[in-house]
């Protein structure tokens, strides 16, 4: 609707209506076949010669529509604009009653307020004037620039004062054992502490760095799960990964993947050598992480 001249290239991942999730309709095809036929459907309703390609890409979701030209003369453009209204209404309607039934209210401000709109993103005032006059009342396009929220723009040092946290809060909740045969490479002693519930762990933290955690997607899971050399987490339980029981790397690799994975051996220090109070489970020459930053690469 933006112009006549205007082309599009979409590439359909998330299951996604104009205001909500996209609701299955046909049971003998995929879920993923059926979307991408309501994708191309609003291309042709929207005037388009839809073809359809598949990217060579690594991916599932491969498929993508162009729309190139159009399927009717620029001065039709008020009659299809009307036809492109109605049928964003109609699935307006679709959503709202699909919502109704599964909610058992029919106030449309929170059905797709989570889902039509960012949360907490406010439209530059540009924005507004353009969604309410070109495209339909009440859109509300994302902003310019998403927040990422995924943990990985945390402070450095507040992720590893709750990674620190959380491996005291497990080590301690083990029987203290003593690693007296360290030295001679007897590791069966090594204090791999207990395991927590997700809950658990998060009511021995403090409630500032929950604080923090909550305004990141997945927090404190999402951030227990970026630092994979220390935790593994499982079935909503959180563990101190034991590096002894991890698979060795497979020896029937590609010579450029195991050339490429030999260059990323040790550029970083191993946590277990610095913070475990028995230290790393494995020898120096089989961590994958430097003990000291003489190994560093």
């Amino acid at each position: 609707r933006s112009s006549y001249s205007c082309c599009y290239f979409v590439l359909p991942c998330c299951f996604f209506d104009f205001h909500g999730k996209y609701s299955r309709r046909q049971s003998k095809k995929t879920q993923y076949r059926e979307y991408l036929d309501f994708v191309a459907q609003v291309g042709f309703v929207c005037g388009f010669h839809v073809e359809e390609d598949c990217l060579r890409i690594p991916s599932t979701k491969r498929v993508s529509f162009v729309g190139k030209s159009r399927t009717y003369p620029a001065a039709e453009r008020a009659l299809v604009d009307e036809q492109i209204t109605q049928f964003i209404n109609g699935r307006r309607t679709c959503a709202v009653a699909t919502c109704d039934r599964r909610v058992g209210f029919n106030h449309e401000h929170h059905h797709c307020g989570g889902l039509c709109k960012e949360e907490g993103s406010e439209p530059h005032e540009d924005e507004t004037e353009t969604a309410g006059t070109i495209w339909m009342p009440g859109f509300q396009p994302r902003e310019k620039v998403e927040q990422v929220r995924n943990c990985a723009s945390l402070p450095r040092d507040f992720v590893d004062e709750v990674v620190l946290n959380v491996a005291n809060l497990l080590l301690n909740a083990a029987p203290q054992k003593s690693c007296s045969d360290k030295q001679g490479g007897n590791m069966n002693t090594w204090n791999q502490g207990e395991s927590l519930s997700l809950r658990e762990v998060a009511e021995h933290l403090d409630k500032e760095i929950l604080k923090k955690l909550k305004s990141e997607y997945g927090g404190l899971q999402t951030l227990l799960k970026n630092n994979h050399q220390v935790f593994e987490v499982l079935n909503g339980r959180v563990h101190i990964r034991d590096w002894r029981k991890e698979k060795p790397p497979s020896k029937t690799k590609p010579e450029v993947k195991r050339r490429l994975s030999a260059e990323a051996f040790k550029t970083r220090l191993c946590w277990f050598f610095i913070h475990h109070p028995d230290g790393c489970s494995l020898p120096s020459e089989a961590c994958p992480y430097a003990h000291g930053t003489e190994e560093l690469r």
